[in-house]
């Protein structure tokens, strides 16, 4: 039988570290960040839906979406964040559903569903355990704005707009501390495949 595991974290928690390591494993990770911008390419239908609610100035040049942009809007505007979400998030869970259907086929071990929003969106029912890769307030703020560049008001915006990590702690079934040092985090990562899988 094919596990079906839930991947979720904050923003610079380390989700992508984690994504990667399950990767190097020979585990298939089905990425919602991934999918989520493959749907909106230029020509495919969510695109059309979104300029039709945004409008062409959220466009490059190019025609291709400025997700920079698109981001600014719905980043202060929960109204606005909803509408693209209505659009977008039933493209990529068909698009996951795919995959997941793809690995069940071939009889994997397990398939790693990579949702950074995972409980905000209500999606633990297509997964049958979660992991969330967790990091203090601190560590977390430190990260994304020196990942990003942003100043520490720009990153606390960008945080407080999904569920804080304590609260996801709580709905999680596994934990991994990514506080520490790499190879704690792979250590952990390990511990529970051998209990999931």
């Amino acid at each position: 039988m094919t596990v079906v595991i839930g991947l979720t974290g904050g923003i610079a928690s380390g989700k992508s570290t984690v994504s990667n390591m399950l990767k190097n494993l020979g585990i298939r990770v089905v990425d919602a960040d991934q999918i989520s911008r493959e749907v909106v390419e230029v020509g495919k239908p969510a695109y059309q839906q979104i300029l039709s609610v945004f409008g062409d100035e959220i466009l490059h040049q190019d025609k291709t979406i400025n997700r920079e942009k698109l981001g600014a809007i719905i980043f202060g505007d929960h109204s606005k964040r909803e509408q693209l979400n209505k659009i977008v998030h039933p493209a990529v869970r068909k698009e996951m559903l795919n995959g997941v259907e793809e690995e069940k086929a071939k009889n994997s071990k397990a398939v790693v569903l990579d949702i950074p929003l995972l409980f905000e969106s209500k999606l633990t029912h297509m997964v049958d355990k979660t992991i969330l890769v967790y990091v203090d307030e601190k560590t977390q703020l430190k990260r994304l704005m020196k990942r990003n560049g942003y100043t520490e008001k720009e990153a606390k915006m960008r945080i407080e707009s999904q569920l804080p990590l304590h609260t996801k702690k709580d709905l999680s079934d596994e934990i991994i501390d990514n506080n520490g040092a790499i190879e704690q985090t792979e250590k952990q990562l390990h511990e529970i495949l051998k209990k999931l899988i």
